[in-house]
């Protein structure tokens, strides 16, 4: 299995589409036995998709993410976690261990200019309203 983190300075990065890098985990036996930090060469929002699959991403752990990205990610096949935050190789352990709480339904319906230093946690995780900070961990709703 092969699982996919967007990914910066080793916290899930907040917006699918902006991510400028992935951590891909390959995972056998129920262990990572590697892993890798991957740019996206600023590839944007449905030619991410497309790179997940030609890497053979089996699953992606991400926190906001908009309808059309997930819409993409489901025809190439991934696995999409999204509203998660927090620590990358954590998340991708708790993964493997069936523990990982996500938000299955999260959407980052606001694509529009974001502006600098924008964090799309703070509205796709599904808990409270506009200006909810989703960094309480694995964003499973403990506030």
């Amino acid at each position: 299995m092969r699982i996919a983190v967007t990914y910066e300075n080793g916290q899930i990065y907040q917006h699918f589409g902006h991510t400028e890098q992935f951590k891909v985990y390959d995972v056998e036996d129920g262990k990572v036995v590697s892993s890798a930090v991957v740019p996206t060469n600023g590839s944007g929002h449905g030619a991410l998709a497309d790179l997940l699959a030609q890497m053979n991403v089996n699953a992606l752990i991400c926190g906001g993410i908009g309808g059309g990205a997930r819409t993409a990610l489901a025809e190439a096949g991934v696995i999409l976690y999204g509203g998660c935050a927090g620590d990358a190789d954590q998340a991708v352990e708790d993964l493997i261990a069936g523990r990982l709480t996500y938000d299955p339904n999260v959407v980052c319906s606001h694509h529009h200019d974001h502006g600098e230093g924008h964090d799309c946690g703070s509205h796709g995780c599904g808990h409270g309203g506009e200006g909810h900070d989703c960094r309480h961990g694995n964003c499973g709703g403990a506030q």
